[in-house]
């Protein structure tokens, strides 16, 4: 990246050297290579991760075993980054939380390459905790390097931001998803070891030139409150222990022994969550109003993650078994269809930006729920074109793969009109005393929604065939019907919202 970095003069107290990195300041540079290098080892192995847990020479388990495992360990990877900000408000700050978190994502992936089961379970679970913990705070860290929110360089520096998420995210499959699956499924989760290895020694490398503030711990807990927390954690973990070390003991471990309960905790935590908000007497009327009104946007995604993230299994699993994926007859590997959203996303998030800007200046843009509707309708609207491919399947042929990227093309630009609008709605709707912990809250819609697609798909719970046409057709419904009816109760809503627009 040294040659995009130029001697452009800065502004004072601009953290670094006098580079920048596009005219921001270069520790943008360090978080935009770390982020990226993050996604290339996440969305990597999560290419290959339904693939290898059905292949006869990975794990060779059900589909609807491995759509819950894939399904419990995404909605794990936003769920723990609710503690994920915790931990570097109260212990660690942002800078030294996410230096651990890359060095427990490293570990992970390094257990994924290792040819054993358990040793693969250890690293889901160490990939999991370590996104968590990275997830939550490099956001912020951008936020530290700019003068504050009127800083005219801050909403540039996290489009720049967001641009190395999803190079790393477009690269990964092609790279590790070729490896893993034409040459060895552990040797692709190697490289993606190998990704999160560079990320993070470009960023102890350029961690001098983030702002200083990344290193402080805003609200350091009190010797009383480490106590605290450590006597609780350790009582936690020992009945764990004691719980699983009777039930392995006496012989009737199984995998669901580990995946329901966490299905279960991704359903009843987002619950647990928005209730206290909603029951803490500190908040104005006013505040409570909004919070309510935030619930209906708080469902409608958790439906819309529910369809958009079996993108990565439901139509992964029909690829690899009822897909011509070919291009003018050359044969791609499955892992592949994973890069079209990402690359998408680099294409259509500039003309959504510039769309919604031209519509405004004519005061034409549409609200936030017209956005929030469009997004659960176009999600809808991918299942019922994925009833196609599902039909031609069950003929007897196999469906063309223009069919899977028209999918993931009406899923992409329903993510473009409801996830940044969400993101915008969750800090303008969230109470003064929530202002940092509301961000977590969103995060918990994507945990909510794929625990339902992990109940559902679990053959021990729902045991649904998640690519049966009756069934794709529900969800596809289910979603439209969830656009409209925020849509008809768009007026209760505004006015919940108070002075939110």
């Amino acid at each position: 990246m040294a040659s995009s970095l130029t001697k452009d003069s800065v502004r004072p107290g601009t953290p670094g050297s006098e580079k920048t990195f596009f005219g921001h300041p270069r520790g943008l540079a360090t978080l935009f290579m770390t982020e990226m290098w993050e996604r290339f080892s996440y969305y990597g192995m999560r290419a290959l991760l339904p693939l290898y847990l059905v292949a006869p020479g990975g794990l060779h388990l059900s589909a609807g075993t491995a759509t819950a495992i894939y399904s419990v360990y995404l909605s794990l990877v936003y769920l723990l980054a609710l503690p994920g900000g915790w931990f570097a408000d109260r212990v660690l700050g942002p800078r030294k939380t996410v230096a651990v978190a890359g060095l427990v994502i490293m570990l992970g992936h390094l257990c994924l390459a290792l040819p054993a089961a358990a040793s693969f379970f250890v690293g889901l679970v160490l990939v999991a905790i370590g996104s968590g913990l990275l997830k939550a705070n490099i956001s912020t860290m951008v936020g530290h390097l700019y003068d504050g929110p009127q800083d005219p360089r801050r909403d540039g520096g996290f489009t720049l931001f967001y641009i190395g998420i999803n190079l790393g995210a477009f690269v990964a499959p092609l790279v590790i998803g070729t490896v893993g699956e034409n040459v060895n499924w552990h040797l692709g989760f190697a490289l993606a070891a190998l990704g999160m290895a560079l990320g993070l020694a470009q960023y102890l490398l350029g961690g001098r030139h983030l702002n200083a503030k990344s290193s402080e711990v805003p609200t350091p807990l009190t010797p009383a409150e480490k106590a605290s927390t450590l006597r609780k954690g350790l009582i936690w973990l020992a009945i764990a222990a004691v719980f699983y070390g009777v039930v392995g003991g006496t012989g009737h471990f199984t995998l669901n022994w580990a995946l329901i309960p966490l299905t279960l905790i991704g359903l009843i935590v987002p619950i647990l969550v928005i209730s206290r908000i909603l029951r803490d007497k500190d908040l104005e009327p006013a505040e409570r109003s909004k919070v309510s009104a935030y619930i209906w946007f708080f469902v409608a995604a958790a439906v819309f993650w529910m369809i958009y993230d079996q993108g990565g299994s439901t139509l992964s699993l029909f690829a690899e078994k009822s897909a011509d994926n070919t291009i003018f007859g050359w044969e791609f590997p499955v892992s592949w269809y994973q890069s079209v959203n990402p690359v998408m996303i680099m294409a259509l998030a500039p003309v959504f930006a510039w769309l919604w800007l031209w519509l405004n200046k004519r005061g034409k843009e549409p609200s936030t729920i017209v956005k929030f509707s469009s997004g659960l309708v176009l999600v809808g609207a991918s299942f019922f074109v994925f009833l196609a491919p599902l039909s031609i399947a069950e003929g007897g042929h196999k469906a063309a793969a223009l069919w899977l990227v028209a999918i993931y093309f009406a899923q992409t630009v329903g993510e473009l009109t409801l996830s940044p609008v969400g993101l915008s709605v969750t800090t303008k709707m969230a109470p003064k005393k929530y202002a940092s912990q509301m961000m977590g809250v969103w995060f918990l819609a994507v945990t909510a929604g794929d625990s339902v697609t992990a109940l559902l798909s679990n053959p021990a719970v729902g045991g649904v065939n998640l690519d049966k046409m009756g069934f794709v057709a529900l969800e596809a419904v289910l979603a439209v019907l969830a656009g409209v009816a925020v849509w008809m109760y768009r007026g209760k809503v505004k006015k919940m919202m108070g002075d939110v627009h």
